[in-house]
């Protein structure tokens, strides 16, 4: 039995397979608690990293726009929300030529913010969730700038090891966004 649903941000008919009930309850949140327009929100943005020279294509659950720059990456889990903290920080920092302000992994109902610069705690609870007036606001005074090239490396193997289980079969990773969306 196949079971299927409308992504609340697509209007797009989806499996309802893994997380996506915890996906479904944070594009919610985000549209009717936070104050963020569907079109801020994007759903399955393409990531792309390097792996021992060879490719390894995924997808970011979510990336939150605020004035049409990346305020925050989000990783939607059913699980323990610890344990994919690490890798929705990784693909934050990775995902577009500049680092996104937030790291977010929710199940729907709790969250965890990461500040992406420093990789330190922000707050835990949907209520550490940036609405969009606050965060209006911290990118008046927020300076984008890319990962360290040094760094860059170390991180995608970092993503990569926490995102494989992503990677076998939950999602469809392509056509690539390869720019900056400053």
């Amino acid at each position: 039995m196949n079971l299927t649903l409308i992504d609340y941000i697509t209007g797009k008919m989806i499996p309802d397979v893994g997380a996506e009930g915890s996906r479904q309850l944070f594009e919610k949140f985000l549209v009717e608690n936070k104050g963020y327009e569907k079109e801020d929100v994007l759903v399955d943005v393409p990531i792309k990293v390097m792996f021992k020279g060879e490719e390894y294509l995924s997808t970011v659950d979510l990336i939150v726009l605020c004035n049409q720059k990346p305020l925050m990456a989000v990783r939607c889990i059913a699980g323990s929300l610890g344990s994919y903290e690490r890798e929705i920080l990784a693909a934050a920092r990775l995902v577009y030529d500049v680092q996104i302000p937030f790291s977010v992994s929710t199940n729907g109902k709790d969250a965890l913010v990461r500040r992406v610069l420093s990789g330190k705690m922000h707050g835990e609870g949907l209520d550490a969730v940036p609405d969009k007036e606050k965060a209006l606001k911290f990118l008046d005074s927020f300076v984008y700038i890319p990962f360290p090239p040094e760094k860059k490396e170390r991180e995608m193997i970092i993503f990569r090891s926490y995102n494989m289980e992503k990677n076998d079969g939950e999602c469809d990773a392509s056509p690539f966004l390869t720019g900056q969306i400053l």
